[in-house]
């Protein structure tokens, strides 16, 4: 009895990490669309970085203790690959790609996570799990299709940033798994930013982020606040929450928020005078379904 309400009340805690993840890191993509009214994308993208860095310097620093030297290669890797090359990424893409869309691009990662966890990782998927990426990977095209029609002025060619950022966030969620399990998810976190502040850091003042031009522009504030959400939340916050998800969950599961993003995004885009249509919504329907069979277990037979 007590073993299966652990069981009961694990399953409980990922899915409401699921949730709350979807809801935080879907409303990333407008926060990202609003503060580049007035920032670049290299000043977006780093002081994203140094402001979740410092939230987290406050809070974690005692978090480090104990990690082994074996560890922090890894840890590193994992720092470049799931924060500091995707937030540059991702600002550059929604100079020309519609935030809506890159919330639903951004669905490639589970399917990602799948092929790298297999090809570079030896992580096997049940055929139930590569059937649920599979059937998400469909409705999320569905959804660029029917984006692509609704907004032909945006530039797709920038839609390759989103894919290289997926491939990273795969490879991350698999480095988690298998190398940092058994770290605390702060810990990671704390480590990873370690790592990349400096070089987020010298990127801030050489895109002129600290220059009174940038300081004094009357969309700096506007801009800055809307970095601060993202950064406390999108990035601090979730980072810790995704990284207890990898770790109570599987890879699969973890990276599934990606299914759930776009739901979130398409609300912000509705708020935000985007267009949202019937197909749309059937297509939102078959991810959901994606997600159900990607963590549907298989049966085992005893024999």
């Amino acid at each position: 009895m007590s073993s299966q309400m652990i069981v009961m009340s694990n399953t409980i805690k990922k899915w409401v990490f699921l949730l709350l993840l979807s809801f935080i890191w879907g409303s990333s993509f407008i926060l990202i669309k609003k503060g580049l009214l007035g920032l670049s994308p290299l000043q977006l993208g780093s002081f994203r970085l140094v402001l979740s860095a410092l939230i987290i310097f406050a809070f974690g620093y005692k978090s480090l203790n104990g990690l082994r030297k074996n560890q922090w290669k890894w840890l590193v890797l994992s720092g470049f690959l799931g924060s500091f090359f995707p937030s540059f990424l991702f600002a550059y893409a929604e100079t020309e790609v519609d935030s809506t869309i890159t919330s639903i691009l951004n669905s490639l990662v589970p399917l990602n996570t799948v092929v790298l966890g297999f090809v570079l990782f030896k992580i096997k998927s049940n055929r139930f799990q590569v059937l649920g990426v599979v059937l998400g990977f469909i409705g999320a095209v569905l959804l660029i299709l029917e984006g692509a029609a609704l907004n032909p002025t945006n530039n797709y060619r920038y839609s390759g940033l989103i894919i290289l950022a997926t491939l990273m966030y795969a490879a991350n969620v698999n480095i988690i798994k298998r190398y940092l399990n058994e770290v605390r998810p702060l810990a990671i976190a704390m480590a990873n930013f370690v790592a990349i502040f400096i070089p987020a850091f010298g990127v801030l003042i050489f895109s002129g982020g600290l220059s009174h031009a940038t300081l004094s522009s009357p969309a700096f504030l506007p801009a800055l606040g809307c970095v601060f959400l993202l950064s406390i939340f999108g990035t601090a916050l979730a980072k810790i929450l995704f990284n207890t998800l990898i770790q109570i969950s599987n890879p699969v599961f973890a990276s599934s928020v990606t299914y759930l993003m776009p739901l979130v995004a398409l609300f912000w885009g509705i708020i935000d005078a985007e267009i949202f249509n019937v197909f749309q919504g059937v297509a939102a329907l078959i991810i959901l379904s994606g997600i159900y069979l990607a963590n549907k277990k298989s049966k085992k037979k005893n024999r």
